[in-house]
């Protein structure tokens, strides 16, 4: 009788326990047609596009234009082509084009007039009324040690094929979904001589939203994604990316600037909220990967090809290698005191580049088929209260299933609850003074826009 008592009283609490761990904890969806993409990803055929490119012998941006077998422009090319072979999945959605621009010497790393150029494809999305685009990009151009030295071999295997790659086999594996929102595939060029090709685009984009034509919600720039030996302290990562983000936009209105110093959101701006939602849906999608955060536009110092993207107020992060190796980095091909130098694929950890990929992969189809973020996501400051009101509308387009309450602390970086609602407001018993809060929406299939910091609702 004692066992049975005993086993009785066992099952009582293993039932206690699974309910309360159910209602403690929020499942998310794995959408498999998501995961259907990312197997399709091939470490293999992002190396067969950097060993083909390395080939053009340089990809300076002052290099040959007309030349069939070397420069710039034979690259450009290829990659059109390749964009083209793409396109043919797409029933007609997906179009290509080489972007051409002028630009003027400058003075420093640009000597004499020249015609630039981005290698674009557009999967245009199946909903005319969603005006949604997300970009992803990469830059097609290399350099040795001299900026200036236009001739010379510089395979740019990592900086920056490693990147195109990726946005070449983005195209490939996604070219044939259907997506309510428009995806733009984009090879830049100009990087290394002053971020010119996203300077050209950045300002294309700017002008297109002011026409109302779209409403860029993403840039996710690929810059140096494969290698996995850092010099001089020799460290080895297949596991880590970094993905850097800026705090808050630096445009923006002086009333702009009072809310977010009264309401302590100086790391909620839209990048800062790119950045987190890529770190959750990533490292929910891909295995073996941790995304880690960098709370800095770019490295010390330095910039890339989302800086134009940021400075015209755009959310715009890069992802970049954990650990740089710097004799394979703006360097003449060569082998000195024992080491070989210069950037070639044999340097290149093609499975890791194939896992950053895959990341890219899940972020960009997530948000492209999410319903649109709420909007006018408002925060009750009309009286004092312990308690913390929260309402907001539905978005234009796509309907919702409900919407998700992001919180956490006011000293911690990422979200640490995450609550479903259904309706357009909640009271929740916490205090604005100590938690930070946003909402986003979220459909049928677990799809989520990227979230929303509220505004003071006075």
């Amino acid at each position: 009788m004692r066992k049975v008592y005993s086993l009785i009283i066992l099952q009582v609490l293993l039932a206690l326990f699974t309910f309360s761990t159910a209602e403690g904890q929020l499942a998310i969806k794995r959408d498999s047609s998501i995961i259907k993409m990312i197997n399709k990803i091939s470490a293999d055929s992002l190396k067969s596009y950097v060993v083909k490119l390395t080939e053009f012998k340089t990809r300076h941006s002052l290099s040959s234009r007309t030349d069939e077998k070397e420069g710039i422009g034979a690259a450009a090319r290829w990659v059109k082509s390749k964009f083209e072979q793409f396109s043919i999945k797409s029933d007609g959605r997906m179009t290509t084009e080489i972007d051409y621009f002028e630009v003027k010497p400058d003075g420093r790393r640009i000597n004499r007039k020249i015609n630039l150029m981005n290698v674009v494809a557009t999967l245009k999305g199946i909903d005319d009324n969603d005006k949604r685009l997300i970009i992803v990009g990469a830059h097609l151009d290399s350099r040795v040690a001299d900026i200036m030295d236009s001739t010379s071999y510089a395979p740019g295997a990592n900086d920056d094929l490693s990147g195109v790659a990726a946005v070449l086999e983005l195209a490939r594996v996604m070219s044939s979904s259907k997506f309510p929102a428009t995806v733009m595939f984009v090879a830049f060029t100009g990087e290394e001589q002053g971020l010119y090709g996203s300077n050209h685009l950045a300002g294309k984009i700017k002008l297109l939203e002011s026409e109302g034509k779209y409403r860029l919600i993403a840039m996710l720039n690929n810059d140096m994604i494969g290698n996995t030996v850092s010099s001089q302290t020799n460290l080895k990562d297949n596991i880590n990316v970094r993905v850097f983000s800026e705090s808050i936009p630096p445009e923006g209105t002086e009333e702009e600037r009072r809310t977010r110093i009264l309401s302590g959101s100086d790391y909620d701006g839209i990048s800062r909220q790119l950045a987190r939602y890529i770190k959750e849906v990533g490292e929910r999608y891909v295995d073996q990967i941790n995304i880690k955060l960098i709370f800095r536009r770019d490295r010390f110092l330095r910039g890339g090809d989302q800086t134009p993207f940021n400075r015209m107020g755009f959310p715009a992060v890069r992802f970049c290698e954990m650990n740089e190796n710097y004799f394979h980095q703006h360097e003449y091909v060569r082998e000195e005191n024992g080491i070989q130098y210069g950037d070639l694929p044999e340097f290149i950890d093609f499975e890791y580049a194939r896992k950053i990929t895959s990341v890219n992969c899940a972020v960009i189809a997530n948000l492209a088929l999410a319903p649109s973020q709420p909007e006018n996501v408002r925060i009750d400051v009309k009286k004092l209260s312990s308690t913390t009101k929260l309402t907001w509308d539905e978005p234009s387009g796509k309907k919702p299933l409900g919407y998700y309450i992001l919180m956490r602390e006011t000293y911690m970086p990422f979200w640490e609850k995450k609550i479903y609602v259904d309706s357009n407001s909640i009271e929740l018993p916490y205090s604005k003074d100590n938690y930070l809060f946003a909402v986003q929406s979220v459909d049928e299939e677990g799809h989520e826009s990227l979230p929303v910091f509220p505004v003071p609702d006075f």
